[in-house]
């Protein structure tokens, strides 16, 4: 089967060029992997189990009463238990679509990556949290991707790493406010958009999958594989990939490379075959616009914004149309805990000649108003030569990933939604 996990790899990480000097790093990052969001393939032949018993971990709380102040024998003990359509319970069953025990270790598990390689091997960030403005941690509102976060802020700097009295905020925002996803929720015209890029995918697909009926659909009831099929070509595709990530046995002809890789082509074709500079600004131009933003705050700041670490837990969704949105998606279907990071790089180039000048502040302004600032895109532990930035002038002289500042603020700033609610709900 293609594509599996990619943890991140702090040993291979490739270090930036000399003179170069890391600002500020944003991480987007898929959850853990999770059970499958419905139940589907069932029944025999497929036989892909419809409970999974694979959530033991944190069930258990004890929480504070409100309105009363908490002693040793005071306050709420509860534990979660799960029950299952036939009105049965197990020891750490999940709920569809659940962050599984798996999960939970590979999301602690890109957490220490992070801090082996920025805290560890570059001396990015401090061994131990003492300012908590120096990290900023964020998820969409969703069970998995908040326990995702939980766990990678855990791996990051756990108690052992924080200063007493030290407890990092998970930031989350409504769901009409958020901009880590495409929101269609929150607005009309980007649903409408993604629709017809949908039905546009089925229209050139569905005839292409026909020839994987004869060898799939007695998993699927005798029913044909198809987009807008029952069950959606993309649901068997989350089944698949989710019982495999878990070492549930998957039928073998969805382990053949040659037909995951065609429903693979389909699913994301249907769901990121977004080319249209509307989708591609009311989909990600906001959240490109807060990172631009955050950056350019770094920089004008400078000590003053504390802020280097910028963690977001998301959705493969979210990766994939921030990589289509840059032209480097390689259209397959983003892994758990798969992450794109955006680097800031400030490089500083000093006057020629004499530097004597009278006294240190003139010496710093001189030298900050000459300063280059460059954006590394990374996927899967690779560089993305972004094509925006391909121009002679728009990149650091031989190293074609290190787009100028100017040239990632020039496009964001062209994917930016200038009136966002009079574009999403436009009169008619």
């Amino acid at each position: 089967m293609q594509d599996g996990p990619v943890p991140l790899d702090a040993e291979k990480y490739p270090i930036a060029p000399e003179g170069l000097d890391l600002e500020q790093v944003h991480v987007y990052v898929r959850h853990g992997e999770r059970t499958p969001v419905r139940v589907r393939m069932s029944d025999p032949p497929a036989s892909i189990p419809a409970d999974w018993q694979m959530c033991n971990t944190a069930k258990h709380f004890h929480e504070a009463v409100a309105g009363h102040s908490p002693t040793i024998d005071d306050g709420l003990w509860y534990k979660n238990v799960v029950e299952n359509r036939h009105g049965k319970t197990a020891e750490g069953l999940c709920l569809l679509g659940e962050l599984t025990d798996i999960g939970k270790r590979s999301t602690c598990s890109f957490g220490a990556a992070l801090r082996s390689l920025y805290v560890d091997r570059l001396k990015f960030l401090p061994p131990k949290l003492e300012d908590e403005r120096l990290t900023y941690f964020r998820s969409t509102n969703i069970a998995r991707t908040i326990e995702s976060l939980q766990h990678i802020v855990h791996g990051v700097y756990p108690p052992s790493a924080c200063a007493p009295g030290m407890i990092p905020s998970i930031i989350i925002r409504n769901a009409i406010d958020e901009n880590l996803v495409s929101n269609i929720l929150a607005c009309k015209r980007l649903a409408l958009l993604e629709l017809q890029f949908a039905e546009a995918a089925v229209a050139v697909w569905n005839s292409r999958l026909e020839p994987l009926d004869k060898k799939v659909s007695r998993y699927l009831g005798g029913r044909p594989l198809r987009l807008d099929g029952t069950p959606r070509a993309s649901g068997i595709l989350d089944t698949v990939r989710s019982a495999a990530a878990h070492g549930f046995r998957v039928p073998p002809e969805f382990m053949d490379d040659n037909v995951i890789g065609l429903i693979e082509a389909a699913v994301t074709a249907e769901w990121f075959d977004i080319k249209s500079e509307d989708g591609r600004r009311l989909g990600m131009g906001r959240l490109l616009a807060d990172a631009s933003e955050k950056m350019q705050r770094k920089i004008q700041l400078d000590s003053k914004d504390p802020t280097k670490l910028l963690v977001h837990t998301t959705h493969d969704s979210t990766l994939a149309a921030l990589l289509c949105t840059f032209d480097v998606f390689d259209d397959k279907w983003p892994p758990f805990t798969s992450s794109v990071t955006f680097e800031l790089f400030r490089k500083r180039t000093p006057a020629s000649g004499q530097t004597n000048l009278s006294g240190l502040r003139a010496l710093s302004s001189f030298w900050r108003r000459r300063e280059e600032h460059y954006v590394r895109m990374r996927y899967k532990n690779k560089n993305m030569v972004l094509p925006m930035c391909a121009e002679e002038g728009k990149h650091l002289p031989g190293s074609p990933e290190f787009c100028t500042l100017e040239a990632f603020q020039r496009r964001v700033g062209e994917l930016t939604p200038r009136d966002w609610v009079g574009e999403c709900f436009p009169r008619t």
